[in-house]
């Protein structure tokens, strides 16, 4: 049995879907086009298909939305029909059940948002209307569950009962319908239909008649009679009678209550929507979001997998914790004082007299390799330090040792080969995991997004944002797929697909990658804390950044021939405020991490392997096998390619190979890293070497270059994947990869070279290329646009 959803955007349809599938569903494309198709199975009876169709306000041919749903209904026979009913909007939302009550199919009517509609006062009487229109008719709450079970019970019911229309237009119009349902050769139940779409002039409809033009000439002039009589395009006609019938249908059935005050979602957006607090409001939400995420709640949830489940371990509850912290500081100051003394040894011979007197000033550092104290040490010191013994943390509580420790002790139990403990150990665990500790910060993420999201406050962000972007080039409609893309471009591109014009819709595409993504939070997060101190300036200037770039090439390409021309208007419904189901927006939090920690486990660890494997092995006098990392075989590929990024500023192996890596998935800039500076033995043991071992190739110049070229070039394959799904045109694809990567190219580079000029003076010919892009760009946003006039000689 098939259940066809359909409904208005913004109706709760897909809040049912998710509701009455759970986990059963499945996420595909409609043949043809690139409107996402969902279907599941019923969570208490498999034997029930369910299709969520696309969102719809009528059946009439604008969208490949609304030709998918009636197509669906017409051609794929759903038993039942499932039409979602907004119970706050519901005389708007009974049009488009005016129109399916003509496709012939058993329907039942939901009407949703019940505990709103309470709210709201709004009641409406659905047993007489459920008698009026002759449809089943019930209220539920697709967030709450209210009424869901007899919903399904009601429906199912219905499979193999006749279908019943609700609407009769006035005698002309029902003799015209009679008229022209003559000449369609058609299912009795489905003439109706295809006669009220002709007499709507919807040429979408013609192929499938297979009428010939003297039947399409004798429909015209059948037609054209009833326009002079009443003076009035047919399709208006048609729509004319609906809304009025509709006014009709539920006078005395539904009352508002409210006289006349304010809903609670308007009293809301007096304050969200206002002109001069909207974008105030706006920031400072995003400010906390990612504050909350990335610097307090998510970062200590990343720390603990850092510095815990990826490193040494962790005690169980933090019991111990501070015990065993101040020794192992103490032993650590002692070690520090035991090394300097024995290296000042080794290069000096000393009588034990002049031991004795020996003073010696120790450099103590932090977690991060800073010097925070110099001390001075005499012999007697020394000896005293020789006796302090590295602590032992299960002396000082319940200890859990971490994945690289257990992993390493498992591997030389069973008599593992070196080369492969090496894999395992400085490979796989210190690539992968290096990206998995910032899914904490991640996961916070995603929560406050999908609460945004599913609370209605986003939907009005896009309003908000559409004034600002129609001075771009851009449409309101473009700011949804970008904040998408802050969790994933992919996702976020295939958003794209909801714009209708195709010119917005290409920009959009073009420009969402620019948006920092959850796979380039932790190269973020990576080159702050190795170069800049962890500073919080880097993770804000790296979300500007994203937001200028999509400024900018707004005004860059709809200077084009290909992208000029005026911004579609921008209508949308703004869903009433309503909060959330919290194991729904965990859910969706949880949804969006699973992609991230899969990515993590196939693609992610692959590519960690092969930079492994590039850093261990390569030629060394004439044979293959193992070698110095900055022989190996990744280290000679970098250094072949290293020049093209040497006027960004890092154009050494490293930076390099990291670059290309990041291609097949951003992630894999963080675990490059962690296998070329360093891998987790090192890390284990000195947390700060391998931000040492990234500051000595880096200048702080030179990394945020590296950063601005990886943040704004090509995101990953997968991206690539989803701007050609989208594009449908590979030459489109190859302008959207090439222009994103000269773009981050020359912002990187115009970035350096200036930044050089600026605070070292430095002036050279690639300073004079750097002004000239800067100034060439600046030149044709302001005047590329302009129409150019053509004079033209006139011949007396």
């Amino acid at each position: 049995m098939k259940i066809a959803l359909v409904g208005n955007p913004n109706s709760g349809k897909t809040t049912l879907f998710n509701s009455i599938t759970g986990s059963n569903q499945y996420v595909g494309n409609w043949p043809g086009v690139t409107v996402e198709k969902k279907s599941g199975k019923l969570k208490t009876d498999h034997s029930v298909e369910i299709i969520d169709l696309p969102g719809i306000y009528s059946l009439s041919p604008y969208s490949s939305e609304e030709i998918i749903t009636r197509d669906y209904i017409v051609e794929e026979k759903p038993d039942v029909v499932i039409n979602i009913i907004d119970g706050t909007n519901f005389e708007r939302n009974l049009y488009l059940t005016s129109q399916l009550s003509e496709l012939g199919v058993p329907m039942v009517l939901a009407i949703n948002f019940h505990d709103a509609m309470i709210k709201d006062r709004i009641s409406i009487d659905e047993e007489k209307l459920s008698k009026i229109l002759s449809y089943p008719m019930i209220k539920i709450s697709a967030l709450n569950g209210e009424n869901i079970d007899k919903l399904m019970d009601i429906a199912i019911s219905l499979k193999g009962t006749e279908n019943k229309r609700i609407h009769t237009f006035n005698d002309d119009i029902e003799n015209l319908i009679e008229e022209i349902s003559k000449f369609i050769d058609k299912e009795e139940k489905l003439k109706r239909y295809y006669s009220i779409k002709l007499i709507e002039h919807d040429d979408k409809i013609r192929p499938k008649l297979n009428l010939s033009s003297e039947d399409y000439k004798n429909i015209e002039d059948l037609i054209s009679k009833i326009e002079k009589k009443y003076d009035d395009d047919s399709a208006a006609l048609i729509a004319d009678s609906r809304y009025n019938q509709i006014e009709q249908l539920v006078k005395g059935s539904l009352v508002y209550s409210n006289n006349g005050k304010s809903t609670f979602s308007e009293k809301i957006d007096k304050f969200i929507m206002n002109r001069f607090l909207a974008l105030p409001i706006f920031f400072i939400i995003m400010f906390l979001v990612y504050y909350v995420s990335i610097s307090t709640v998510g970062t200590r949830a990343t720390d603990f997998v850092n510095d815990g489940l990826f490193a040494d371990g962790f005690f169980l509850f933090g019991r111990g914790r501070e015990a065993y912290d101040d020794a192992s500081e103490e032993f650590t100051r002692a070690d520090e004082v035991v090394g300097t003394f024995e290296e000042y040894f080794e290069k000096n011979s000393l009588s034990e007299a002049n031991k004795n007197n020996l003073k010696l000033d120790v450099n103590h550092r932090d977690d991060k390799g800073e010097i925070e104290e110099v001390k001075s040490y005499s012999y007697e010191d020394y000896e005293k330090m020789k006796e302090v013994s590295e602590p032992d943390p299960k002396d000082y509580g319940t200890f859990i040792e971490g994945i690289p420790i257990v992993l390493s002790r498992f591997l030389e139990k069973i008599n593992v080969s070196e080369v492969l403990r090496d894999l395992v150990i400085n490979g796989i665990v210190a690539g992968v995991g290096a990206v998995l500790g910032f899914l904490p910060q991640m996961f916070v993420l995603f929560l406050f997004l999908a609460f945004l999201e599913a609370c209605g406050y986003m939907a009005r962000i896009s309003f908000i944002m559409d004034k600002i972007f129609r001075k771009f080039g851009l449409s309101g409609k473009s700011f949804i797929p970008m904040l998408i893309g802050t969790g994933c471009s992919v996702p976020g591109i295939l958003a794209s697909r909801t714009i209708e014009n195709e010119k917005d819709k290409r920009m959009t595409i073009i420009t969402t990658s620019f948006i920092p993504c959850g796979a380039k939070l932790p190269v973020i997060a990576l080159i702050s804390g190795a170069v800049f101190g962890e500073s919080s300036w880097v993770a804000i200037s790296s979300y500007i950044l994203g937001v200028l770039a999509v400024v900018v090439s707004g005004l860059i390409l709809k200077n084009t021939r290909r992208f000029k021309g005026k911004v579609a208007p921008y209508i949308m419904e703004l869903p009433n405020y309503h909060l959330p189901k919290l194991t729904r927006v965990i859910k969706s939090a949880i949804d969006r991490s699973k992609a991230f920690v899969v990515k993590a486990a196939t693609i992610i660890m692959l590519a960690t392997i092969l930079v492994w494997a590039g850093t261990s092995f390569g030629f060394e006098n004439g044979s293959f096998g193992e070698v110095a990392m900055e022989n190996s075989i990744l280290a000679q590929f970098g250094k072949v390619i290293a020049f093209i990024f040497k006027p960004l500023g890092w154009g050494h192996w490293q930076g390099a190979v990291a670059t290309i890596t990041g291609l097949i998935a951003k992630e894999n800039i963080v675990s490059t890293f962690g296998v070329v500076f360093g891998g987790f033995d090192e890390v284990a043991e000195n947390g700060w070497q391998v931000w040492e071992n990234v500051r000595n190739i880096f200048t702080p110049l030179a990394a945020y270059s590296f950063l601005i070229f990886n943040l704004l070039c090509i995101p990953c394959f997968a991206a690539v994947g989803a701007i050609r799904r989208e594009m449908n045109d590979l030459r489109w694809t190859l302008f959207a990869v090439l222009y994103e990567t000269t773009f981050a190219y020359l912002v990187a580079f115009s970035f350096y070279r200036l930044g050089l000029f600026f605070t070292m003076g430095r002036f050279d010919a690639l300073t004079v290329i750097a002004i000239a892009v800067v100034l060439i760009t600046a030149l044709f946003i302001a005047f590329g646009g302009r129409e150019r006039k053509v004079l033209k000689k006139v011949e007396a």
